[in-house]
């Protein structure tokens, strides 16, 4: 039975862990896995912008010895010039895995029930699990250690604080989550986060506080105030969301030593200033850096040699 990578809730105790290790095998010997994928094809589909996605996704194919195929939103206009199942039926024929960055979760869910080979997810209005499983290993690295650790997110309650919330869980990690009154993370997730977490030191506290969240967080994290669709929304969510800006005063109120995350892009002057972006405390590069290893591992695990 074919597996796919939609959310982290998905993964096993032991999976996840998998992910992690092998990620960390892979980055310090590289060259030892050139041939994982040898002739493998991804297709990349993508219905939104993306730097980091494409890159990482493409190169770590290519570095994998497969390659990976960009599809964008106007080669295959997905759900009106064709339906989704359709798109799955005549992608299964021809690749040996799709990768998607897109809107609503139903579509990557229909996708992924109507075709025969893996399908992961690169975002999606509801969650980023590889932006997550990718900063979790970038503290990993850091401190050597998750479980014990407490992050806290400061913004919307969006797709990457889900995410960030179910890999808090899997690794026995304390997060705290505050967003302004009406922007909370999703209910769904947090019954999830609360499943994933038992039997583990997960924590979870929600909240309209930056102050508290920061406190004694061993990392900071934000992301942008208005995400793709909803630029209509930019200019009234500036407002609601200034007193949640990651700035010195509120970095001020966590220990010395807490890092600085961010998903990227970045609105410098909004979820964040310039002095904490370019801090030594910043190690949102390093999270840039490690989509590729992580996504490189989750990529041979689905389409590489069983």
């Amino acid at each position: 039975m074919k597996k796919d990578f939609i959310t982290i809730h998905d993964l096993s105790q032991y999976e996840f862990y998998e992910i992690l290790d092998l990620t960390k095998k892979m980055k310090k010997n590289p060259e030892k896995y050139r041939s994982a994928l040898k002739d493998k094809i991804l297709a990349m589909i993508f219905q939104k912008p993306s730097l980091r996605t494409r890159m990482t996704f493409e190169v770590g194919m290519l570095q994998l010895g497969g390659e990976g195929i960009y599809l964008a939103p106007s080669d295959i206009q997905m759900g009106s010039r064709e339906s989704v199942r359709d798109i799955g039926k005549n992608l299964e024929r021809w690749v040996d895995g799709i990768m998607i960055r897109t809107f609503g979760h139903d579509i990557i869910l229909d996708l992924a029930e109507s075709t025969r080979v893996p399908v992961i997810n690169a975002l999606t209005d509801l969650l980023h699990p590889c932006q997550a499983m990718a900063d979790v290993f970038t503290l990993l690295e850091k401190k050597d250690r998750l479980a014990g650790l407490k992050l806290a997110y400061v913004g919307d309650g969006n797709n990457v604080a889900h995410s960030l919330m179910l890999a808090a869980a899997k690794a026995g990690m304390k997060i705290a989550v505050a967003t302004p009154p009406g922007y909370e993370p999703k209910q769904e997730i947090i019954s999830w986060a609360k499943e994933d977490g038992q039997g583990t030191d997960f924590e979870l506290t929600i909240t309209h506080d930056p102050v508290e969240a920061v406190k004694d967080a061993d990392a900071i994290y934000t992301d942008v105030w208005a995400s793709m669709g909803q630029e209509a929304e930019k200019e009234a969510r500036k407002k609601i969301f200034a007193p949640y800006q990651v700035n010195g005063e509120l970095f001020s109120k966590a220990k010395a030593e807490t890092y600085f995350m961010h998903c990227l892009p970045a609105h410098r002057g909004e979820e964040v200033t310039d002095e904490i972006m370019d801090s030594p405390n910043s190690i949102v590069y390093d999270q840039a850096e490690n989509r590729l290893h992580v996504q490189k591992v989750i990529m041979k695990i689905l389409m590489g040699k069983k």
